[in-house]
This record gives C-alpha cells, sequence and structure tokens, in this order.
C-alpha cells in the first residue's frame, strides 16, 4: 500500500508538472508543445488530482470542454474501481 501511495504521488507530481510545463510552452511562440493525448494519459495512470489542480491554478485548459469534464470523470472511475476492487477483496 505505502508503494502504492508513492506511486500516486509521483504520478500526480508528474502530471501538474507536466502541465504547468505545457502552460509555459503555450506563452512562447515556436516552444513544442505537451500533446494533448499525453495529458490524459497522465490523468489515466493515476494523475487526475494533479492535472485538474494545475488546470485551475494555472488557468490552463480551463476553456477544452474535454479537459474539465474528462478528467474529473477520470478520477470518479479510478476512485469507484478502487472502492470496487477493494470490496470484492474483503469478501
Amino acid at each position: 500500500m505505502k508503494d502504492f501511495c508513492i506511486y500516486l504521488l509521483l504520478v500526480n507530481l508528474l502530471a501538474f508538472f507536466t502541465s504547468a510545463y505545457d502552460k509555459f510552452c503555450s506563452k512562447r511562440r515556436g516552444m513544442r508543445r505537451v500533446p494533448e493525448k499525453h495529458l490524459f494519459l497522465l490523468a489515466v495512470l493515476g494523475g487526475s488530482v494533479g492535472l485538474y489542480l494545475s488546470f485551475l491554478l494555472f488557468r490552463h485548459k480551463t476553456r477544452h470542454r474535454k479537459f474539465m469534464v474528462g478528467v474529473p470523470l477520470i478520477f470518479l472511475a479510478e476512485v469507484s474501481a478502487a472502492f470496487i476492487i477493494g470490496y470484492l477483496l474483503r469478501r
């Protein structure tokens, strides 16, 4: 369980800083941006909280409905799956 918590912390930090980097690149012309599919991949891998917090903090991707709805839905799906798996393992 400890390893899983460390993993979640690291992937959320990675998602947060990747989004911050993408925001930085969006302000500079000619810098290569982070592909949207990579941001969603980080969310699916468990970084949805860090990603969403960075969107709110940096006001990044807030006009994109697929991010402002999709990332919280990914989070809810992950939490739901964790509860279901936990329930099934306790039976």
